[in-house]
């Protein structure tokens, strides 16, 4: 019985982590894109000035889209595997993350073939151009994307689970609303800034402007999105229990809480 149980352990954190590092990864892929949502839902942005060269409108990193799944499996990883679960999961997807970087940066050095240049010669309307370039440009920006990634996305998950398991000695047992989102909402606060403030302004060509407004509207996004998705959080630990049985599912989530070290 014992055995039948750590199979099923170590099979729902192969799932959890495989669900982690697949969104993480591709939310730095598809970052460099800057989209509007109001345009995307099909009105005009609101455009209202607050400050000084700072208008109301939501940009947003195409990368936030799917950022919500990282912020339920991060909480379900804390709740059943602890300190040691989230740490493991975030340094081997900042592992993967930067062996994508090396080999996206090698990738782009490698010479086109002259028949890829020539069938990708002009875009749908005929205009000149270049798929060499525009491929290079695309990931080479991911690539920047990924290297401020890396430093802010190890600090909010250390500071995410830290902050999870602070409110989890003080609620117990219940209140899981309270410190999957608490934490998520404070973690995702130095994530949003960080990213965006070494990608964008120290390692590109950004204005503070920009960094300021867009890092402030995936931060909004993340907020509500953050507190949304809560049921989804409560859904996941109902399909886990029934998965482990409650009882053994209890007893995994009181042993991950009872690592009391700062990581």
């Amino acid at each position: 019985m014992e055995d039948q149980l750590t199979q099923k352990k170590n099979n729902l954190f192969v799932i959890l982590c495989g669900i982690f590092i697949t969104n993480a990864l591709v939310a730095e892929l598809i970052g460099v894109k800057i989209f509007s949502l109001e345009r995307s839902l099909g009105f005009q942005p609101i455009g209202t000035r607050i400050f000084p060269n700072f208008n109301i409108e939501f940009l947003l990193t195409a990368g936030v889209i799917i950022w919500p799944v990282v912020f339920i499996t991060t909480d379900i990883i804390n709740e059943y595997f602890g300190k040691k679960g989230v740490r493991k999961i975030t340094l081997i997807s900042v592992a993967l993350i930067a062996y994508s970087f090396i080999t996206i940066f090698l990738v782009t050095k490698l010479k086109p073939a002259q028949f890829w240049l020539e069938v990708n010669s002009k875009d749908k309307d005929g205009h000149p151009f270049n798929i060499n370039y525009a491929f290079n440009t695309v990931y080479l920006q991911s690539a920047r994307i990924i290297v401020a990634s890396l430093t802010a996305f190890l600090i909010s998950q250390l500071l995410d689970v830290f902050i999870f398991q602070k409110l989890r000695a003080v609620t117990g047992k219940k209140w899981i609303w309270l410190r999957a989102t608490g934490s998520t909402l404070i973690s995702q606060l130095i994530d949003s800034f960080v990213v965006l403030f070494v990608a964008f302004y120290i390692l590109g060509s950004w204005s503070f402007n920009n960094v300021l407004q867009v890092a402030t509207n995936n931060y909004i996004y993340k907020f509500f999105v953050a507190i949304l998705v809560t049921p989804l959080i409560y859904l996941g630990h109902y399909f886990i229990d029934k998965y482990l049985g409650t009882e053994a599912a209890e007893k995994i989530a009181d042993e991950a809480s009872e690592d009391k070290s700062f990581f």
